[in-house]
């Protein structure tokens, strides 16, 4: 089929276009008849024309009438002044008055109208996802994430950086979530995993003297999902010889920087705050604190008013060692107006029971300033007046206390006041709050395997502080290594993980001795990273940062899925072409796999 060039796009014709001859192509958005006079909006990816098309050209008129949306057409006409304006777009000055039109292929009628305010639940969009991306909200994201793209290369590349490519196909590691596998035909019985990340990579990149690699990258993990997680995803990884952990802060904030100015025309401080992994969770629950509510809701340890308590219920979690914290909700600090009725406060204990609590307390502060609670009649007058000065309580102040074992009682906290956060609108999105976490554990202790795991993966290097527990059989001793490791938080949300690595052979051989790999096991799994440290390996380390998740967060949109092309659902499948699929019997005897029924 012929048809006529375009020479414009749906998008940049305006109020100075006025008496050109154009040809524009694109989609029927939407066709309205006026009595005989037809208008059509064209839609391509750079916006919208509406087109004119009246009466007295009968063919072309004729013609018009069997167009349905989504129709692809290619049309020709002289551009005119609109007689009524339309401002929400663009092209809303002018219309373009059709002498010539050509129908390049038709469409059935779809299974959704393409519209911005769209209707169809998720799976059905993600069935039909040609037809979602045809959408100017999707297509935006995307469109944004190729700025993103381009910001990154020339970042890097303005400072010396070079990118390599990592292999797709490698060996399966034990550390990490599940490993894609995939079948050898070659090597029959043996399998590749598809990478978690390329991290043994990009150390050895760094043995072999390429002293600072970039990479925009596919990662792949087994997992669960959720709206952040995807069985497939893009990472920004980052490696560097002869650096320390504020090389490394210095480089990524510049990115950030020039990022955020580039696509939201918003500048973020020229260093980032820092936080230690303790005083993250000590203060606010979580180790990636949400900063946009810091002040307004801080934890405060209150075990030591209650050292000597009768209240059985806190008098047995002093005895058993656990703690007693609480968190006041600054009310005079919030710019919105905080009021918890009885029944929010209601709720409030039903929501930290999913957490293995039986019960919360809770206070407020009358007009005359006096404490107003349930367990008042339990404490005596000096544990009063104590709680009130640990948690600096004003009149019009409310408060939350849980009691228990320590872990369990941050991490409670820590939910609730992201909770009573989001219920009284006290996360401003206007904010753009990061904070690096810093001084991670090297190890925590999974009490289901009997054994010891990597907080963050097992290259990480420990603090030299803690070199001398590496040879340690106590558990304490072994769980209070901290290590060079750093994770960049915005606004609530991980976007980044890094650490320093560890580049000596022997100090790894330690690590994955604490994890429970034998010599003979981390030569078969790590052989040939550990050889490679015998060979004048460098100091170096690095960061990676969740492209996925900075592309949604700058969009405004709270899951992955809206800003990658053709995403998964929450079962890691592709309601589009029905990925996962069975294969051929053929195929499986090539590979030398068979199937067992489970």
């Amino acid at each position: 089929m012929i048809f006529n060039k375009r020479t414009h796009t749906c998008g940049e014709l305006n109020a100075v276009s006025i008496g050109e001859t154009v040809t524009l192509n694109g989609w029927v958005a939407k066709k309205r008849d006026l009595g005989g006079l037809y208008f059509i909006d064209l839609r391509d990816r750079y916006g919208i024309t509406q087109l004119k098309i009246t009466p007295e050209n009968k063919d072309l008129h004729s013609r018009v009438t069997k167009i349905g949306n989504e129709y692809v057409i290619s049309c020709s006409g002289k551009v005119v002044s609109r007689e009524s304006a339309n401002k929400n777009i663009k092209t809303g000055e002018i219309e373009v008055e059709v002498s010539e039109l050509q129908v390049l292929n038709e469409s059935l009628i779809t299974p959704f109208v393409v519209e911005e305010d769209i209707k169809a639940n998720e799976d059905l969009r993600l069935q039909y996802r040609y037809l979602d991306l045809r959408r100017k909200k999707v297509l935006d994201n995307l469109i944004l994430r190729n700025t993103i793209y381009q910001i990154v290369h020339n970042y890097f590349s303005d400072f010396n950086f070079i990118e390599v490519e990592t292999p797709i196909l490698m060996k399966s590691t034990p550390e990490g979530a599940r490993d894609y596998l995939v079948p050898s035909r070659v090597h029959k019985g043996k399998f590749y995993a598809l990478p978690q990340s390329p991290q043994t990579y990009k150390q050895i990149l760094m043995v072999s003297g390429l002293d600072r690699y970039v990479q925009i990258c596919k990662c792949f993990r087994d997992e669960d999902l959720r709206a952040d997680r995807q069985p497939e995803f893009t990472q920004i990884d980052i490696e560097m010889s002869f650096v320390t952990q504020e090389d490394i802060f210095q480089l990524s904030e510049g990115l950030f920087r020039k990022i955020w100015h580039e696509t939201i025309q918003y500048e973020l401080p020229e260093k980032f705050p820092q936080l230690t992994y303790d005083d993250a969770l000590n203060n606010y629950g979580i180790d990636k604190p949400d900063m946009r509510i810091k002040e307004l809701m801080v934890i405060r340890k209150l075990t030591e008013c209650f050292a000597n308590t009768e209240f059985k219920v806190f008098k047995d979690v002093v005895e058993t060692d656990g703690i007693i914290a609480g968190i006041k909700i600054n009310v005079n600090d919030s710019n919105e107006k905080i009021e918890i009725t009885r029944k929010i406060s209601d709720s409030y204990t039903d929501y930290i029971k999913k957490f293995g609590f039986s019960g919360l307390a809770f206070l407020k502060v009358n007009e005359n300033d006096e404490i107003q609670s349930s367990i008042l009649k339990f404490l005596n007058e000096n544990e009063i007046i104590s709680l009130k000065n640990k948690l600096a309580l004003q009149k019009g102040d409310y408060a939350f206390i849980i009691s228990g074992k320590k872990s369990l009682v941050l991490n409670g906290l820590g939910q609730l006041r992201l909770k009573i956060a989001e219920d009284f609108n006290l996360l401003d999105n206007k904010k753009h709050e990061f904070v690096w976490i810093t001084d991670f554990p090297l190890f925590n202790y999974d009490d289901e395997t009997d054994r010891y795991a990597g907080e963050h993966h097992v290259f990480t290097s420990p603090k030299d502080e803690y070199m001398k527990f590496l040879d340690s059989k106590e558990k304490e001793e072994i769980l209070s290594i901290r290590a060079n490791c750093y994770d960049l938080v915005y606004n609530g949300n991980e976007i980044g993980s890094g650490s320093i690595r560890i580049h000596n052979s022997d100090i790894q051989k330690k690590v994955f001795n604490i994890i429970g790999l034998t010599d003979d096991e981390a030569n078969e799994k790590f052989g040939f990273i550990l050889e490679a440290f015998k060979y004048g390996a460098p100091p170096h380390g690095g960061v990676a940062f969740g492209f996925d998740r900075l592309v949604a967060m700058l969009c405004g949109t709270k899951s992955i899925r809206d800003v990658i092309a053709f995403p998964k659902t929450v079962s890691a499948a592709s309601l589009m072409d029905n990925a996962p699929g069975f294969v051929s019997v053929e195929q499986l005897n090539d590979l030398g796999v068979s199937l067992i029924k489970l």
